[in-house]
């Protein structure tokens, strides 16, 4: 039986839907398809976001010679064949392009993937190549040198999904239309939540709940729980993920891994995606940590960054991993708080303009004006050197927005900066 994910695949650029960053009515890669001016391009993302089907239309559209291959299960002499067919539409009388998709390229060797070489300097093909593997790690630089653009597919929103599941439910020529299932919207709701951005998995859900409900059965959530075989509790109400997510970032807060870790286990249960999380983890490293150690954003950044290439399940590993380190280090909010004592100002008071000495000098005229002649360089006088920095009227009254803590490496920070004398001075504008 044909899957239903195969079934409705999108056929024309109308009906394709999500990467909306770079699909769109006008946008260029639109248009270039639209104008028959597409060249070679590599499509990078997760299974499920569109690559193939994006392929395909792209080939439909041009009404040009296309041919899919995959690179686990084609080698080099297949590949070469294709292009000696290539060769003879391209210089003999049709002098036609051949589109040629290499789904999976990231599986190829350096010796397969350079076999493609002559052919695109040539013109005889036009290339595209499908991978979910970074393809500036796993595609030769040959390649990625010939290669017009790289587009990388995200995880499809839960509104993208749940368009392709409705579209499924009422499409009575390919899809399930005809059986006039009867749903619960909520369930819906759920299992474009819990689909993880993948519309095959949505898809292929559907169809299987669809084929196998009993006369006049209502499509709920619990029968989507049972065919996605997790939990959706947590999701009962849809503001549940956030109060999740508050609670996450309260405990790495608190300082309690035990929790942060329990709250993080709930959302990866209730279907969160990792970009979901890990949007959520970047903003605590900076915000709840901070100086305190100010390396969390870097480890959490290459946690979510490691998550997104690996996958679930075992992207859950990486995501523990960030989770732990945020909630077991030293904080500080020091930081986020300067910056918004910055902007209560800026919206609040007049503030006077930036002092001359600091002023972009680089071009001719700005010493007649008086600009950059005082400006001391801080290299010049061992790595410091005491001069005027803020706006006339925040100097003078001595403005401190950051108020560095003892906590961690911040600690280290503060006692640098309390020995400056800029600093006594400061202090002593305060008094």
């Amino acid at each position: 039986m044909i899957p239903l994910s195969t079934k409705l695949r999108p056929q024309t650029l109308d009906e394709f839907v999500g990467q909306s960053h770079f699909m769109y009515p006008g946008s260029l890669l639109y248009n270039s398809i639209k104008n028959k001016s597409f060249d070679s391009a590599i499509f990078f993302g997760p299974s499920g976001t569109g690559k193939t089907t994006l392929a395909r239309i792209i080939a439909r559209e041009l009404d040009a010679d296309f041919k899919e291959i995959n690179a686990s299960t084609t080698g080099t002499k297949e590949l070469k064949e294709i292009i000696e067919a290539a060769k003879v539409k391209f210089y003999g009388l049709e002098s036609s392009t051949t589109y040629v998709y290499v789904d999976e390229v990231h599986r190829w060797n350096k010796l397969q993937q350079d076999s493609l070489l002559a052919a695109l300097e040539e013109g005889v093909i036009r290339f595209i190549g499908s991978t979910t593997e970074n393809p500036y790690f796993s595609v030769n630089n040959a390649i990625l040198s010939r290669v017009r653009n790289i587009y990388e597919f995200h995880h499809l929103t839960e509104n993208d999904v749940k368009t392709i599941i409705l579209r499924a439910l009422n499409d009575k020529e390919k899809g399930l239309g005809c059986l006039g299932v009867n749903y619960d919207e909520k369930a819906i709701d759920v299992l474009a939540q819990m689909s993880g951005g993948d519309a095959r998995v949505a898809l292929d859900t559907i169809g299987f709940i669809a084929e196998n409900l009993n006369e006049g059965q209502l499509l709920d959530q619990k029968l989507v729980q049972e065919a996605m075989q997790r939990q959706v509790f947590f999701y009962d109400r849809s503001e549940d993920r956030y109060n999740l997510l508050s609670a996450l970032q309260k405990s790495v807060r608190g300082s309690d891994p035990d929790a942060a870790v329990h709250y993080l286990a709930r959302l990866i249960e209730g279907g969160a995606d990792i970009m979901m999380i890990g949007r959520r983890l970047m903003v605590m490293a900076s915000e709840d940590i901070g100086m305190a150690y100010p390396h969390a954003i870097s480890i959490v950044t290459s946690c979510i960054q490691a998550a997104q290439m690996i996958g679930y399940p075992e992207a859950q590993i990486n995501l523990a991993q960030a989770v732990v380190l945020l909630a077991s280090c030293p904080k500080s909010n020091a930081a986020n708080e300067a910056l918004n004592k910055a902007l209560a100002d800026l919206r609040s008071r007049k503030i006077d303009d930036v002092p001359l000495h600091l002023k972009d000098a680089h071009y001719g005229g700005a010493a007649k004006r008086g600009i950059g002649l005082d400006y001391k360089y801080p290299h010049s006088y061992g790595g410091y050197v005491d001069q005027q920095y803020l706006p006339d009227n925040l100097y003078k009254e001595g403005v401190r927005y950051y108020e560095p803590t003892e906590n961690g490496n911040e600690a280290a920070f503060k006692k640098f900066l309390e020995s400056l004398p800029n600093a006594k001075k400061k202090g002593e504008r305060n008094k």
